[in-house]
């Protein structure tokens, strides 16, 4: 599909000489870290890009669409990383894109519209999604389903899985990993890139790896073991994954949490964080735990009491959520589009949230601000970036560092993290563990949501259940495995009893 192909960005080789296909009737993988020229080959395939050497071939001529929207028509569909959605628009609306049915007036015909969009759901299986509901109002987890719905309405003959799986829960994985199979057994070709390696080994044929821009090798997935792979892409073994536990909590408590409700989503919710614990956080989509996240960083309104260090306090916005004590920090859900201002530079983006304590008498220095940011850079390794570079040019692992490090900056010692690995490769996950076992040990209390199972069974010393609103059940670290997780987060608390009633568990 793919022969020699190259890229450059000023200069800089994204892609070198890189070789990739797929067949009809197979799902294959392409692995890499953030940076590796996964997402850089794939808009080359999807006319986004045109590669500088080389050439794409579709059922054997040349292909060389123009963008995205031809790409699709001849049979390419690319569920692309960053999610090309309109926020402002309905769902239906982002489907038929460009394509809207019209009446004899020639104006939208609105309600035939959503019918299709109703239909489309309905035909893939997709429930819970509202066609006439903005976009911008949706998870991302909807969202992404949203723009995973939107290629299937073409019917690619070629479907490209960018990171599709990112911010979907078990039960969402397991409908588009099923879905893919589907497609690959009718003969379509299905190109998979994931960070979860566990997603890859149980789905896909084959497997790429791309390292540094260009191409490491290709194998069956039954000729190489996880191991190998995670050293394929990094180019040295990784000796260990999850941090060593170094932190325990102790009795200090950072944050109390007392009957927390929110007009959406929660329901009269209780927890305690202590100093030095990680207290991990799951549910399946839409249960609160988003709400649980934004109430606590005054996004939301809230009823029921939070304190820090014993204070009472009320949130009215993040401001006052900064500015509580010890401090609280969030990384959101969108990095991109809440965590970050992709237009402006590394530097910028890290000192944003403690300007009004950095410049004297109005004025900002540099040589200030670059004084304050070198522990965040060395600390999150990321160093090796120009602090001067555009946000929105790095990588995904790249730019949730950023989005980190600048909450870091502000001193704040209860940090929410939400989802923070999604979309991250395992050599960044690795320095992220590790960063998290660091500021517990410093006497930081975490909060931590992750739509990963694995990691929330080896990463957090406490697991928090939500369902329908309510923390149902509390796991201490080494209690339970995927499966029972999996069953206390829709909401068994038994297991045998979850696949007797003919539930499918997915680890």
């Amino acid at each position: 599909m793919a022969r020699g192909i190259s890229k450059a960005f000023a200069g800089v080789k994204a892609l070198s000489g890189v070789s990739f296909d797929v067949v009809g009737g197979e799902i294959h993988a392409l692995l890499g870290e953030n940076g590796a020229g996964k997402s850089t080959l794939i808009k080359v395939i999807a006319g986004v890009y045109h590669a500088d050497a080389g050439e794409v071939q579709f059922r054997g001529e040349r292909f060389t669409p123009r963008d995205p929207d031809e790409s699709s028509r001849k049979g390419v569909g690319v569920v692309f990383q960053e999610l090309p959605l309109v926020p402002d628009l309905t769902v239906a609306e982002n489907i038929f894109f460009n394509r809207q049915p019209l009446t004899r007036l020639r104006t939208v015909a609105g309600r035939r519209m959503r019918s299709r969009a109703q239909e489309l759901f309905e035909d893939l299986g997709l429930r819970g999604i509202d066609p006439g509901r903005q976009v911008r109002d949706l998870s991302m987890a909807a969202r992404q389903l949203v723009a995973i719905a939107k290629v299937l309405s073409y019917d690619p003959a070629v479907l490209v899985l960018d990171e599709a799986t990112s911010a979907l829960g078990p039960a969402e994985v397991s409908w588009l990993l099923d879905h893919a199979r589907q497609c690959a057994i009718s003969g379509k070709g299905i190109i998979f890139i994931s960070h979860r390696l566990a997603e890859v080994q149980e789905a896909c044929d084959r497997v790429t790896v791309l390292r540094n821009g260009q191409s490491v090798g290709t194998w069956q997935l039954g000729e190489v073991g996880g191991e190998d792979l995670v050293a394929a892409m990094l180019g040295r073994r990784l000796t260990q994954l999850y941090s060593p536990r170094r932190s325990e909590p102790t009795e200090k408590v950072l944050l109390s949490v007392s009957n927390l409700s929110t007009s959406q989503r929660l329901r009269g919710v209780n927890l305690e964080l202590h100093s030095g614990e990680i207290l991990g956080m799951c549910g399946l989509e839409g249960q609160g735990q988003l709400d649980l996240f934004l109430a606590l960083f005054g996004v939301v309104k809230s009823h029921g009491s939070i304190s820090v260090e014993g204070v009472p306090r009320q949130f009215h916005s993040p401001r006052d959520a900064i500015r509580a004590g010890i401090g609280i920090a969030l990384v959101p859900e969108d990095r991109k589009g809440e965590g970050m201002l992709p237009s402006l530079s590394v530097r910028e983006n890290l000192s944003l949230p403690s300007l009004e304590h950095l410049h004297r008498f109005g004025i900002l220095g540099r040589d200030v601000e670059q004084q304050f940011i070198g522990p965040a850079v060395k600390d999150l390794r990321i160093g090796r970036l120009d602090p001067e570079q555009f946000v929105g040019t790095l990588s995904g692992g790249n730019q949730q560092k950023v989005v980190v490090g600048k909450f870091l900056l502000t001193g704040a010692k209860v940090l929410l993290f939400y989802d923070l690995t999604r979309g991250v490769d395992v050599g960044t996950k690795a320095e992220i563990f590790r960063m998290m076992e660091d500021l517990a040990a410093d006497g930081a209390g975490i909060l931590y949501y992750s739509s990963d199972v694995t990691e929330l069974v080896n990463v957090p010393h406490r697991i928090a259940v939500v369902f329908e609103g309510q923390i149902i059940r509390e796991f201490r670290h080494g209690e339970c495995g995927e499966e029972s997780l999996v069953a206390a987060m829709v909401g068994s608390t038994d297991q045998e009893a979850l696949v007797s009633e003919g539930g499918e568990v997915d680890s």
